[in-house]
């Protein structure tokens, strides 16, 4: 698997990770935990050493299965976790405060069994916190050994300019894919400017654009895409000539629509890296194998020009989780 460093951070990662949120919420049922850290361990066998979790993912089960999949390759792997949400649920309100900050450092490290986070995010940003605070509080963290580097996620530019001054981001984590493209106008400059690196997660579309799933599909009661307007009957028929485009493209490269959607994301930036979810052994070896497809100029331009021709229908958020992104 080839590296990619996180913008000036001087923080390696594979250039394919595994985002290991749907391995235990938001998308149906959880994974048995055997096959889960099984479904880790193999990861890192292909190469992945970048994973990534939440106390708000389960809550707190992801932690305490990644912690226990990666203990035995502790020191050969970076495991990004996140702090922000009112008791470590999603459906709470925001909570950065820098007490709240420190506590939930304090209990991911016991249930990621280590002595150190990689890399910390702020999940989403608290209005009720100043940013500075936000920063302050992790980089009293890092001088203490406690946490390697700070990140954002689906932060605005305001905040992301606000933070950096009092704490460098060595990363932001946000949705980009090629049919989620938003981040293109004024967060990828500012990376870019100030050395940031990016980690897109939902890669892949929630799923949508590996090309599994159509206007007919269900999914499970307790399924997030159940309530994203993109995943209507309506937004997926309509959405499908972006996926047929894709497809007839993957044909050619003797590649799968997954491999093209991920490289297409490495082709844009050496120090994007990004996070694809799977609760499957051969999905995730499909991933990784997109690390080794390369799209030429002329391939890049024809993506380009079917992007620039279809119009993608459906908000990517219900509107009240719309409402915590880019602030």
């Amino acid at each position: 698997m080839k590296k990619r460093n996180l913008g000036k951070s001087g923080l390696e990662v594979s250039a394919i990770g595994l985002g290991c949120m749907g391995i235990s919420f938001a998308y149906g049922h959880p994974m048995e935990k055997p096959a889960a850290i099984a479904l880790i361990r193999a990861a890192f066998e292909h190469g992945v050493t970048f994973f990534d979790t939440a106390e708000a993912y389960g809550p707190f089960t992801n932690e305490e299965l990644v912690g226990e999949a990666l203990a035995p390759i502790r020191d050969q792997v970076v495991i990004a976790t996140k702090f922000g949400f009112s008791g470590g649920d999603s459906k709470a309100g925001m909570d950065s405060r820098p007490e709240r900050i420190r506590q939930v450092a304090h209990a991911s490290l016991k249930r990621l069994k280590t002595d150190r986070i990689d890399l910390f995010y702020q999940h989403r940003v608290d209005p009720n916190v100043p940013m500075e605070e936000v920063a302050g509080a992790v980089r009293e963290l890092i001088r203490e050994g406690k946490v390697r580097h700070f990140g954002l996620s689906e932060a605005g530019v305001q905040s992301i300019c606000r933070a950096h001054a009092v704490q460098p981001v060595a990363a932001l984590q946000s949705e980009y894919s090629l049919w989620w493209r938003e981040p293109e106008k004024e967060i990828l400059p500012v990376c870019e400017e100030l050395g940031i690196g990016f980690v897109p997660f939902s890669p892949l579309g929630k799923g949508f654009l590996t090309g599994k799933i159509d206007a007919s599909t269900t999914f499970e009661k307790d399924d997030f895409r159940n309530i994203v307007p993109r995943f209507s009957t309506e937004s997926r028929e309509a959405n499908q000539a972006l996926v047929e485009r894709i497809g007839a493209l993957a044909a050619q490269k003797q590649a799968t629509q997954a491999q093209i959607a991920l490289a297409w994301l490495l082709a844009q930036k050496p120090w994007i890296a990004p996070i694809p979810g799977t609760t499957k052994v051969h999905r995730m070896q499909e991933n990784c194998a997109a690390a080794d497809v390369e799209l030429t100029e002329s391939e890049l331009l024809r993506i380009r020009d079917a992007l620039a021709q279809i119009e993608i229908v459906g908000d990517r958020y219900p509107a009240h989780l719309a409402a915590r992104a880019g602030k």
